[in-house]
């Protein structure tokens, strides 16, 4: 016969109520995606884009929970907004994080932030929690309330490369984030040894190339995920990654219905954590 101490009875029961604990919030927020993402905010022609970005899956893989802060970089028209502000509203904080505008942007960064502000004044029922903050790209300073949870990136780092300002941005993600915190980007992704021109060119960056911008500034690429591979994107097309979908920029109307085929781009799912 066994016989087994108090203590451990005790700890084996702490571990089966922390495995418990664990389960329940793994039921938590994946319930609380599903609902987010099947809810009536969202924009018909963003849920059509659902089969191309796998939101719940991303977040998941990010480890998304539901009391976490989280930043959102350059949040454009709100694809991602519409799920991460109903997520967070009741237990955590949602920052979308947008350029700061003066007088010489582009105008077309005017555009995105008016259009931006109207949906979150349109329906407060989602979005009146979200605490938008505006950055300036050389000196970023995304968390006005303090370190937080969690930075997110969608299909961003191409323009900072070209823009000579990505260096800044991961600084201002370790800045923004407490230790051991986490970096999700997700990015266009070039062949493995495709030249730094031709990256800026196409819009597509090499997985080595945004592991060292985040390794430089202080993160460790600690899990990569394949949910947003497309292996029919050959990435070899004139105009880039912006003749896929959902821009088919430039595409003769011919070839629109082949381009469309392919679908949207190939993309690396890189988790970091802030290790310094």
């Amino acid at each position: 016969m066994v016989i087994r101490s108090k203590k451990f009875l005790s700890f084996l029961g702490f571990l089966c109520l922390i495995s418990g604990l664990n389960a329940a919030n793994a039921a938590s927020i994946s319930d609380k995606l599903d609902q987010a993402i099947a809810g009536g905010q969202r924009t018909p022609a963003y849920v059509e884009r659902d089969q191309f970005r796998h939101p719940k899956e991303t977040l998941l893989f990010f480890g998304l929970e539901e009391n976490q802060s989280v930043v959102e970089i350059t949040p454009g028209g709100g694809w991602y907004t519409e799920i991460l502000a109903p997520v967070l509203k009741d237990n955590g904080v949602y920052y979308p994080a947008s350029y700061k505008l003066h007088d010489d942007i582009h105008p077309y960064f005017v555009g995105v932030d008016e259009r931006f502000a109207k949906k979150l004044a349109a329906d407060p029922g989602s979005y009146d929690k979200a605490r938008w903050v505006h950055f300036d790209p050389n000196n970023p300073e995304f968390a006005p309330d303090g370190p937080v949870d969690m930075v997110l990136t969608f299909r961003n780092v191409h323009n900072w490369a070209k823009a000579n300002t990505a260096e800044w941005m991961f600084d201002g993600f370790a800045r923004a984030l407490k230790m051991g915190g986490i970096l999700g980007v997700v990015e266009h992704r070039a062949k493995p040894g495709t030249s730094f021109e031709d990256q800026i060119k196409s819009g597509y960056m090499t997985v080595e190339y945004v592991v060292a911008l985040a390794e430089e500034a202080g993160f460790q690429l600690i899990d990569s995920s394949e949910v947003n591979a497309n292996p029919k994107d050959t990435k070899d097309y004139p105009g880039g990654v912006w003749n896929l979908l959902p821009n088919l920029r430039n595409v003769a109307e011919e070839d629109k219905a082949r381009m469309a085929a392919i679908g949207e781009s190939d993309r690396m799912t890189l988790k970091f954590k802030k290790v310094r």
